[in-house]
C-alpha cells in the first residue's frame, strides 16, 4: 500500500512542479487530507455499495472549484479504482515531499504553558536561522516540564525544560557533585 501511495504522491508532485502550482497543491493536498480522515467520510467512501458515479458526484460537490483540477482527478481515479483507502497516505505522502521541497520543517515544541504569539514567532525566526528552512510550529502544552520548552525539529532536539534540569541536577548530586 506504501509503495502505491508514494507513486499517486510522485505522479501530484510532478503536476504540482509542471503547473508551478506547489503552494496551491499544498493547500489542497491539506484541504483534502483533513477533510477526508473525518470518520463518517472514510466509512463514506470505502463503502462498497456506493458507486464511483456518486463519489464523483460527493467530489464535486465538496471540493469542486476548491481544488486544483488535478487534485480532483486524483479523487475521480481513486474511486474509479476502487482505491480510496490511498487517499490520505498518498495526501500525506504528498504534503511530506513539498514540504521537503520547500524545505519547511515542523519544530515540536512542549512548554509548561502555551506559546504567546510573540513567543511562536521568535521562536520561529530562530529556529529558521539556525536550520536554513522554513519552520512551523506543532506547539503543545505539558505542565510536567514545570518551565522552558523542549523542541524537536530535523532530527535535533533541544530540552531547555526545568523538569530535564532538575533531572541533571539531582543525577549530579548523587553522584557527589563530580567529586
Amino acid at each position: 500500500m506504501e509503495r502505491l501511495s508514494i507513486l499517486y504522491a510522485s505522479a501530484l508532485f510532478d503536476l504540482a512542479i509542471g503547473h508551478d502550482a506547489l503552494d496551491e497543491f499544498l493547500e489542497n493536498a491539506l484541504l483534502l487530507r483533513d477533510s477526508l480522515q473525518d470518520s463518517e467520510c472514510k466509512r463514506l467512501l470505502e463503502h462498497p455499495h456506493i458507486s464511483a458515479a456518486e463519489k464523483h458526484d460527493l467530489f464535486k460537490t465538496a471540493f469542486g472549484g476548491r481544488v486544483h483540477e488535478d487534485m480532483l482527478g486524483f479523487l475521480f481515479l481513486a474511486a474509479d479504482k476502487n482505491r480510496e483507502a490511498f487517499l490520505l497516505p498518498a495526501l500525506a505522502e504528498l504534503v511530506e515531499m513539498i514540504k521537503r521541497h520547500k524545505r519547511i520543517v515542523t519544530a515540536k515544541v512542549l512548554s509548561a504553558t502555551p506559546l504567546d504569539d510573540i513567543q511562536a514567532r521568535e521562536l520561529r525566526v530562530v529556529l529558521s536561522e539556525k536550520l536554513g528552512k522554513i519552520v512551523e510550529l506543532s506547539p503543545k502544552t505539558d505542565p510536567s516540564v514545570i518551565g522552558g520548552p523542549y523542541i524537536f525539529v530535523d532530527g535535533y532536539y533541544i530540552d531547555w525544560t526545568v523538569k530535564k534540569r532538575l533531572r541533571d541536577l539531582t543525577a549530579y548530586m548523587k553522584e557527589g557533585c563530580g567529586a
